[in-house]
């Protein structure tokens, strides 16, 4: 539990990776290079989103696999594919071929339930099963089961000159215990402790014990663990201002002002909040962690860049969360 006399263990970021419609490599190759100033800043991780029919990463995967060539120690994860647009075996290769390729440092991080716009993309995702797909845990513990290294077929052996396997290959070992639920509820952080999984928190939380947004994230981890989850890691919105210009400075306040309006307030049946970006000097940043109640709770974070911004300010904000605020929180890179 991160106190001023504890250390933060872990320091990661979270990028979405957006990129312009017309000019779409530019993007992926900003992404990568972020990825690639992470290792070289001494983060311990990085993460991308993952954004269907936007101008985000589509597939972060593929994103990975790439930056698995370009890196040599940073851990990479996915926060998080909404398993609702995949198929978990062939979503299984995938994860284990790049873990593969990375040397075991994949953390692919899901979710589940029905692709968001459900009624527009159904007919194009799942023509003919729409009706009948389940898109409850059912799915992530099909996945689990494949990256755990399960059987998935009867048949194995040579038939020809060819050789069959009844379990995914290749098999990624260790990938299994580096899978993380992306929860904010309750129910959600109950199921991905009894299930042995890691759980990244944002942001986004669902409001059930309280509107307090620090109290109901405290709640999840504190339900995650005793369901005998593994680690849990905090994903806020984080803007130091440090090195930044008076241009970036006055850029940055008008973003986090922009999105205050909906902080304290639930929102949607679900009666889903948000937590307030925390924007300042990494001095001042840090004394709002330390008194933020899910902060104190957890001892690795994966801090969220802002959507919108430029690739320039991403080097700044980078720059001062390894330079500047990894170090007011006890943390050392790596």
């Amino acid at each position: 539990m991160p106190r001023k006399s504890e250390p933060l263990r872990k320091l990661g970021f979270l990028t979405i990776g957006l990129f312009d419609e017309h000019d779409p490599g530019a993007g992926h190759r900003n992404t990568l290079d972020v990825i690639v100033l992470g290792e070289e800043l001494g983060f311990d991780s990085a993460w991308v989103r993952h954004r269907h029919l936007q101008f985000g990463i589509s597939s972060p995967v593929a994103v990975l696999a790439a930056a698995t060539q370009r890196t040599s120690r940073i851990q990479l994860g996915t926060a998080v594919i909404p398993l609702g647009w995949e198929n978990p075996l062939r979503l299984a290769e995938d994860l284990a071929t790049v873990d593969v390729l990375s040397g075991g440092r994949l953390n692919p991080g899901i979710s589940v339930g029905p692709p968001m716009h459900w009624d527009d993309v159904k007919g194009a995702l799942y023509p003919e099963t729409a009706d009948v797909e389940n898109f409850s845990y059912d799915r992530v513990q099909r996945l689990l089961n494949f990256v755990g290294g399960e059987k998935v077929v009867s048949f194995s052996g040579v038939e020809g000159i060819e050789v069959w396997s009844d379990r995914v290959q290749p098999h990624a070992q260790g990938l299994r215990d580096r899978i993380w639920y992306g929860g904010g509820s309750l129910r959600s952080a109950r199921w991905a402790g009894e299930h042995g999984l890691n759980l990244l928190t944002s942001n986004v939380a669902q409001s059930e014990i309280s509107e307090d947004f620090a109290e109901t994230q405290l709640s999840h981890i504190r339900t995650f663990r005793e369901a005998g989850g593994g680690r849990v890691s905090q994903g806020l919105v984080v803007i130091p201002t440090d090195s930044a210009s008076p241009e970036q400075r006055a850029k940055y306040q008008a973003y986090v002002d922009g999105r205050a309006g909906r902080i304290g307030k639930t929102f949607g049946p679900r009666s889903m909040m948000f937590e307030r970006d925390l924007i300042g000097t990494s001095a001042e940043i840090a004394e709002q962690l330390y008194a933020h109640l899910a902060f104190q709770e957890v001892d690795e974070v994966a801090f969220a860049l802002p959507f919108s911004f430029d690739h320039e300010d991403y080097v700044q904000i980078l720059t001062d969360v390894a330079t500047k605020l990894g170090p007011e929180l006890g943390w050392s890179p790596a």
